[in-house]
């Protein structure tokens, strides 16, 4: 292959890349800086080279192939490496920089990541970080996510997952609630009360509860007047007073600090729930991701078991 081909296979791949994220060729050629036709003669270049159709065209949208999906999956590593490889070339000292994409679920979001975030902007101060807070965690390399910060046990990906830690799951009211309606002494006694509920996205119902002291195991029907459907919204109604509500320890931390909020029925939270990290082999890690592995393990260290 021609110095001229290999650079065009290069260029080739970028524009490729520009495609899937903007999710169109207008998107991506206006992310590049080039015209439509431009576009799509690069990536047809591409696709004789290679010998794999990339994209299903339709009047409305384009989509990747089968095989457009797993050539795409098996070169975005590669690239995100040498564009920082381009960058550390260009300046040594500000190897940190440039955007962050950041997938999230909105519990750690909101309340784990950025109200820690401060500092990690002030150490890397030419650094942008997209954080993009969702129920599902999608597909990352399709949708050009660097890195992603989940709760929940390892989902299908390209990408690696690194366990950060295992949160509690506590059972907690407000003062007020716990003044005014009692404690319950049992799990069971949580049946008398109004809960605050969480939808599980797969089936529209609450997920159900459970109490966990060793090996016991008691489930228990829980009802209330509201389900909510994020960790923000239940946790603001817990603290109004609104009812009892279970949540993972690490996200209700400062709250039990400050004493806003209080841990009900404490020798039944032995049930844990994993929080990981997604992230490229450590071969092809930037060294802005490796950054945000950091930030992110000092955020968490201390908080599970």
């Amino acid at each position: 292959m021609s110095r001229n081909s290999d650079r065009q296979v290069l260029d080739g791949l970028g524009i490729l890349r520009a495609v899937v994220e903007a999710g169109s060729f207008v998107g991506a050629g206006e992310a590049l800086g080039l015209t439509q036709p431009a576009v799509s003669r690069a990536v047809a270049r591409l696709e004789e080279r290679v010998g794999v159709r990339m994209f299903r065209r339709t009047a409305r949208a384009i989509s990747l192939t089968e095989e457009g999906r797993r050539f795409y999956e098996s070169i975005a590593p590669h690239l995100r490496a040498i564009e920082e490889a381009t960058s550390e070339a260009g300046d040594s000292k500000a190897k940190v920089r440039g955007r962050l994409r950041v997938n999230a679920d909105p519990g750690t979001a909101q309340l784990v990541l950025t109200p820690h975030l401060q500092p990690f902007f002030e150490q890397h101060p030419d650094l942008f970080v997209e954080l993009v807070a969702r129920d599902r965690m999608g597909d990352l390399v399709r949708e050009g996510f660097d890195v992603a910060v989940r709760l929940g046990d390892p989902e299908p990906s390209a990408l690696k997952a690194r366990l950060l830690m295992r949160s509690h799951v506590v059972t907690c009211a407000s003062p007020e609630y716990v003044a005014r309606h009692g404690a319950p002494r049992h799990p069971r006694d949580i049946e008398k009360h109004r809960c605050i509920l969480m939808r599980d996205p797969s089936t529209g119902s609450p997920f159900g509860w459970e109490f966990v002291r060793g090996r016991k195991v008691v489930p228990v029907n829980v009802s209330g007047p509201l389900m909510v459907n994020q960790f923000g919204p239940m946790l603001a109604a817990c603290l109004a007073g609104q009812g009892i509500t279970q949540v993972l320890e690490f996200h209700a931390r400062e709250f039990f600090a400050d004493g806003r909020l209080v841990q009900v029925l404490p020798e039944w939270a032995d049930e844990t729930y994993p929080l990981y990290a997604y992230h490229h082999s450590a071969q092809l890690m930037s060294a802005k991701v490796r950054a945000f592995l950091d930030f992110v393990v000092g955020v968490t260290r201390g908080g599970g078991t």
